[in-house]
């Protein structure tokens, strides 16, 4: 059994002072990818990843962005980017292979861009960007699966997506209709990608029918306590691994003063054999 987690942290200093570490040591984690670390190595608190196998990615953009990849098990290689120039320095983007298991797991960090708007430069700069490292992602995950079909290992991408992929998967849908990370092109790259490269959304397949279960909240207002949340952090996987995924949900706490982060784990177990 492999249990795997995505957690956007918004900060692992922050997210330490929260409690991080008896969290993610109580729920006996295999693997967790993590977005939003926030901080160069150097900057870690005191003991956060002891015991882990840490591979980061963190980007040139001080105080922002950053990936990681915490593994119990152990790795037998590990890659950073997408593959794009433009995006070499974000932090976006983090893989590894492990050793023990014909298996392959990146961590993402999706750009969140913002709505278009031609009189709008930054706007529509960042809309812009955003669809040009959608364009790359949807071809690097084609490359991966079909690696995975011919290379005899399977393949998991875990991550905040920046984009909800249905109603199901907003609370307050129908005012997000021209939202960033909601807008109709958004969801239709998620769906074009989807088909095009075989990937299983784990938790929406275990949860078919099921508003969410979201894993971001804003801190504004009583948006946590009326469970007003996105599902934007996913684990995709291929159809072999995905078959072997036996629980998937989100570790949503109890109250908005017990929150690890403005994002929730998202966590599954996979009865995946070494």
């Amino acid at each position: 059994m492999l249990r795997i987690a995505s957690h956007n942290v918004n900060g692992i200093r922050a997210t330490h002072q929260r409690g991080w570490v008896p969290w993610v040591n109580a729920r006996g984690i295999d693997v967790i990818g993590l977005q939003e670390v926030r901080a160069t190595p150097n900057q870690y608190p005191d003991g956060v990843f002891d015991g882990w196998d840490v591979h980061v990615d963190t980007g040139e953009m001080k105080g922002r962005n950053g990936v990681a990849l915490l593994s119990k098990t152990p790795v037998a290689a590990s890659r950073t980017g997408i593959g794009l120039e433009e995006f070499a320095g974000d932090g976006r983007y983090v893989e590894i292979d492990l050793a023990d298991y014909p298996l392959t797991i990146a961590s993402l960090y999706l750009p969140k861009g913002d709505v278009p708007d031609g009189e709008n430069e930054a706007k529509q700069a960042k809309y812009d960007r955003k669809f040009r490292f959608l364009a790359r992602l949807a071809a690097l995950l084609a490359e991966k699966a079909d690696e995975a079909a011919n290379g005899g290992r399977e393949f998991l991408i875990i991550g905040d997506f920046n984009i909800a992929r249905s109603e199901l998967d907003i609370k307050n849908w129908k005012g997000n209709l021209n939202s960033e990370g909601f807008l109709p092109e958004e969801r239709q790259w998620f769906a074009d990608m989807l088909e095009t490269t075989g990937l299983v959304d784990i938790v929406r397949t275990m949860h078919p029918d099921q508003p969410g279960p979201y894993s971001w909240w804003s801190w504004r207002g009583q948006a946590f306590a009326n469970d007003a949340g996105w599902r934007i952090d996913y684990h995709l996987a291929t159809p072999g691994l995905a078959a072997t995924a036996v629980t998937s949900g989100v570790d949503r706490e109890p109250s908005r003063d017990e929150r690890l982060s403005d994002h929730a784990p998202v966590v599954v177990d996979y009865d995946f054999p070494a």
